[in-house]
């Protein structure tokens, strides 16, 4: 084979001398650049690529230089593969500053890396010391985007044509005339990787992929808002990259309204917190006296608003600021400490079971099974036997029962031996054994004994139920959905089924109704179910699906359903699609950003829950005094008598308040020249007391006003001050000095705020204090 070839040929003999012909011939022959304006460099100390540029690609001695390896040579890390490099320039012209690769001014732009070939030859151990590899290989190719530059005349990236698109979109939404801007071109170079990572079925979220997303997204709304941007803007980039990318990427095109959903409500979502984390950031900054922001600040602005790190590091370098990154790390540290001991979790107890046990697995044949008792494990230590009400663990040799796997709920039943039985109350999985976990109900179970295993088969029927419909499940929301809709994880057990599954926002309750319909579709078609097994790659080649977080072995099952469904999966089936009987949801709801969950039950389950929900709705007729027919009509006549009764309420209160208020204002105290009121009502809800507060600042002009109501126990209290006193009597403080006599706290604006507590006992005492604290302000 070519690999076994590789050994008869030196490295400098055919790798060095092929990989170097094909990056020139490339350069000069079919991209046209002329040799002139080329400029080579190789690692110092390689001089075989040195005599191959030299001596027989024929380069001029005056555009070559050797580099150092700080320049020249790659490697993955302080050890491992690793070796020379030679690098190819392109020289934009004397008129443009800089030097040639390795003068003093190469970090200048007048020439800039096109081509880079990594000779791996070497691997470098933990002393430094480097063995020639037995099978080297070169890493070699161009950057793309330098190259455009190159051969269109522009002397940067972002003006090459498809940048030059991105940018005058961006540029006409957020009517930025400058096309060099930097914030421009960040939100122009941002699109492409969330456009993709998207396609790529990558969702916004806190973790892995998901956080690299949301950290992209966010940094380019950051600088959208910069701009000027008041309202969601980046979602409408996808349109103009569809423009620019979208022949060489169809799926680009295809997936645009669904990549722009993502991208909007992203925006939105970021755009909730944005205000109030620049707000936060900003008053604290105004607090700080160093050039550093805080690690405690940055990790809130994460933790609390969703700031990644870099994206306040960008705000800092903006304000010729830092971050204190070490102190952000404690804080983030903390949290994950804290987190871990505030979650109890049971040690499992298979953690402590050692054993190199094999077990057979025969429960897709068989319900019933004859085996030997290998092992008994009793708190994780081996026994001889269990007695009569002891938990143990007990391992077979051979065993119907399914271990807990992909989702499926492990299997339950009975081992039978001569002289005991055993019930098993869960199956799970260690290594290449499979554990049955439950108590002995009598006689006692001795390792060795010969078995008769056998699993409860209602359970299992009802789980293998619950199962199939889960394939039909995910086959039914990608096409109700679409393409994007991945698995994000499962449970299926015997009296229901869950599907975690990607999708951006909440399914409308068309598209659960099209889900359910096109399910039972499905089931009423009563296809069989087949299952294959075969390589991963022949699974792959046939379009079977494999499912997200799940590992495989070399040898897969493939379990199809007709045309309707084809996934990679190891779980235990109904033999026809009719088996499952009825489908029916019971709830959708969001478990993070970009992942919905869905519960569904099935068969005789699905069929009690369409019972109780047939009895509560005829529970709800008999309360409407109707029937099914007018039901809509009956309950849209009792929410209009609802709104009526409400508003005929609301009347009456602000008739009280109105009342109450010219009341009060006789009661008013002066205090210089304002007037200062502390009252309690009576039958008040907070709405109430906020009403007849403005009411009586109105009538009062220069006031302080506090009034108190007690509902329950529970003390509510509102402060209001007129606007011309509200700079030396706050309302917020002065709500707060009464509301901490009761018990209680509170705030808001300086002319109005709210307040609670717990101690009605103390409240007279309290409102008679107003007048004393308001001469004390004043």
């Amino acid at each position: 084979t070519f690999f076994e070839m590789l050994g008869n040929f030196s490295f400098g003999d055919y790798f060095k001398r092929e990989a170097i012909a094909f990056a020139w011939e490339f350069l000069t022959e079919v991209l046209k650049l002329p040799e002139e304006r080329l400029w080579v460099t190789v690692f110092r100390d390689d001089d075989e690529a040195a005599d191959i540029w030299l001596k027989e690609m024929k380069v001029s001695p005056d555009r070559f230089s050797r580099c150092d390896e700080e320049e020249n040579f790659w490697s993955m890390g302080d050890t491992g593969p690793c070796g020379p490099c030679s690098e190819i320039f392109y020289d934009h012209g004397a008129e443009v500053p800089g030097g040639p690769p390795g003068s003093e001014g190469a970090e200048l732009d007048r020439y800039i890396e096109i081509w880079n070939l990594v000779f791996m030859q070497y691997d470098r151990d933990k002393e430094g010391n480097l063995t020639p590899l037995p099978k080297p290989s070169v890493d070699t190719g161009m950057g793309l985007e330098r190259i455009s530059a190159v051969l269109q005349g522009v002397h940067n990236n972002y003006e090459i044509d498809l940048f030059q698109g991105l940018l005058q979109a961006v540029s006409a939404i957020l009517s930025v005339k400058d096309l060099t801007n930097t914030s421009l071109r960040v939100i122009a170079d941002h699109i492409r990787s969330t456009a993709f990572l998207i396609l790529d079925g990558v969702t916004p979220s806190n973790e892995g992929r998901g956080y690299v997303l949301r950290r992209i997204m966010r940094r380019a709304c950051r600088h959208g808002n910069k701009l000027g941007a008041n309202e969601p803007f980046f979602y409408r980039l996808v349109s103009e990259l569809v423009v620019q990318m979208g022949t060489a990427y169809p799926a680009l095109a295809k997936n645009q309204a669904f990549i722009e959903q993502v991208i909007r409500e992203e925006e939105t979502q970021f755009a909730k917190t944005l205000s109030h984390g620049m707000k936060l950031l900003n008053e604290s900054l105004s607090q700080v006296d160093e050039a550093i922001i805080p690690g405690e600040l940055a990790f809130k602005l994460y933790d609390t608003y969703g700031f990644p790190l870099d994206l306040t590091q960008d705000i800092a370098r903006e304000r010729e600021l830092s971050v204190d990154v070490a102190g952000f790390d404690k804080a983030m540290a903390k949290q994950k400490q804290t987190s871990q001991k505030a979650s109890s979790f049971k040690a499992s107890a298979n953690q402590s079971i050692k054993t190199s046990i094999a077990t057979t697995f025969t429960g897709y044949e068989h319900q019933t099974d004859k085996s030997r008792c290998v092992e008994i494990f009793i708190d994780g230590k081996a026994l001889s036997s269990v007695k009569p009400g002891q938990e143990a663990v007990v391992i077979l040799d051979v065993t119907p029962f399914y271990a807990e796997s992909g989702g499926q709920v492990g299997d339950t039943g009975v081992i039978e031996s001569a002289r005991a039985t055993f019930r098993v109350t869960d199956t799970q999985k260690k290594g290449q054994a499979i554990l049955h976990y439950g108590y002995c109900e009598t006689g006692e179970l001795s390792a060795g004994a010969e078995v008769s295993a056998t699993i409860d088969n209602t359970l299992r029927a009802a789980i293998a139920c619950n199962h199939s419909a889960t394939h039909l499940l995910h086959a039914a929301l990608i096409a109700v959905l679409g393409e994007h809709v991945e698995q994000r994880g499962s449970l299926v057990e015997a009296t229901r089924l869950r599907f975690d599954f990607t999708h951006p926002k909440a399914m409308t309750a068309e598209q659960m109704i099209a889900v359910e319909r096109w399910v039972n579709d499905a089931i009423r078609a009563n296809v069989g179910v087949r299952t294959d097994i075969m390589s991963i790659e022949q699974a792959k080649q046939s379009g079977a699906m494999a499912l997200f977080g799940e590992k495989y072995d070399d040898k897969v099952r493939v379990l199809s359903m007709g045309e309707l469904s084809k996934e990679l999966c190891g779980g235990t089936h109904v033999n026809r699609t009719g088996d499952i009987g009825y489908f029916k949801i019971t709830v959708e709801t969001g478990i993070s950003a970009g992942v919905r969950r869905l519960e569904a039950v099935t068969a005789k389950a699905a069929f009690e829950y369409s019972l109780a929900e047939q009895q509560l709705l005829g529970e709800l007729l008999g309360l409407l005094k109707t029937n099914s027919g007018n039901a809509i009509s009956a309950l849209l006549q009792l929410q209009e008598q609802t709104k009526t009764q409400k508003k005929l309420l609301e009347q009456q209160k602000a008739k009280q308040a109105a009342n109450a208020s010219g009341d009060l204002v006789a009661k008013a105290v002066s205090v210089g020249e304002i007037k200062v009121l502390a009252a309690s009502l009576e039958n008040c809800d907070a709405a109430t007391l906020r009403d007849t507060v403005d009411k009586i600042k109105n009538k009062l002009h220069d006031a302080a006003v506090v009034l108190a109501t007690v509902d329950q126990g529970k003390v509510k209290l509102v402060a209001g001050v007129t606007k011309n006193l509200s700079k030396t009597v706050k309302a917020g403080e002065l709500v707060n000095f009464v509301a901490m006599q009761v018990g209680g706290k509170g705030g808001g604006r300086p002319d109005m705020a709210q307040a609670g507590g717990n101690d009605a006992s103390n409240l007279a005492p309290a409102l008679d204090s107003v007048v004393d604290w308001v001469k004390g302000q004043l």
